[in-house]
């Protein structure tokens, strides 16, 4: 198949029998930006439709692009992720972009789930309690990061560790602890969202070797980025494939 049919099928294969206005009053963008999203970047690497999916809805929520999570909330559970995996992957953004906007994409996925008929609140993915949330966390970012914490600890002024502990808590603690999403992908999802937020590069680096220790190769980590590419634009892709090439250069 060339491109276009490939985008054909896989759009048919996501979004059904859905109608969208643009189609009409905007054909050459919309042709233009379906043949490359579904023809090209969706048939690139082996990424699953699941993945692409996941990975989709934490750039537009870091985008903030609303409607298009509601839209793709759909999507997703179309191609048969769950309520909890959607909930999960957006919960994740909070601890990068704020509380407000991941509130925002929720409150969007919340609407499309009563369009779809499904009971809310999902099912609690809860691990940790007020009493081990930062230990726990502490255990999840150490095997993610290493020794590195330790001396991130030691080496931060007195006046700003609090900042180190609330990390340590509430990133690591009360998100990354949940179940519904496993560690090695909740990364690479953490990858694609500073990676889409911009001006982060520091924090990219940190996060490619963290997805390295965490089972996620550099193959893995460019299809991620590459699926981002559509909905953050090529100067923060090629941003984040750089800080990729510095931290695994190629052979």
């Amino acid at each position: 198949m060339d491109r276009i049919e490939r985008c054909k099928q896989k759009f048919a294969e996501l979004f059904g029998d859905t109608d969208f206005s643009a189609f009409t009053t905007d054909p050459d963008f919309t042709d233009i930006m379906n043949n490359f999203i579904f023809g090209d970047v969706f048939y690139r690497g082996k990424l699953t439709d699941k993945q692409r999916e996941l990975i989709t809805l934490v750039v537009l929520t870091t985008n903030q692009t609303l409607g298009e999570v509601k839209v793709h909330v759909k999507v997703a559970l179309n191609i048969g992720l769950t309520p909890i995996e959607i909930k999960e992957a957006l919960y994740q953004c909070a601890p990068y972009i704020g509380f407000p906007k991941a509130l925002n994409a929720i409150y969007q996925a919340n609407e499309a789930f009563k369009e779809m008929n499904i009971s809310l609140p999902v099912e609690s993915q809860k691990q940790v309690t007020e009493d081990n949330r930062f230990e726990e966390g502490l255990k999840v970012q150490k095997s993610i990061f290493g020794d590195v914490i330790d001396k991130m600890q030691e080496n931060t002024p007195k006046n700003q560790k609090h900042i180190q502990e609330y990390l340590s808590a509430m990133c690591f603690g009360d998100f990354y602890t949940r179940s519904g999403l496993d560690v090695k992908m909740r990364e690479l999802l953490t990858l694609c969202i500073i990676s889409t937020l911009g001006g982060c590069e520091s924090q990219v680096k940190a996060h490619v070797q963290g997805n390295l220790n965490v089972g996620n190769n550099k193959e893995l980590m460019i299809e991620a980025i590459t699926q981002c590419l559509p909905d953050m634009g090529f100067p923060r892709t090629l941003n984040a494939l750089n800080c990729v090439n510095e931290i695994i250069p190629e052979k």
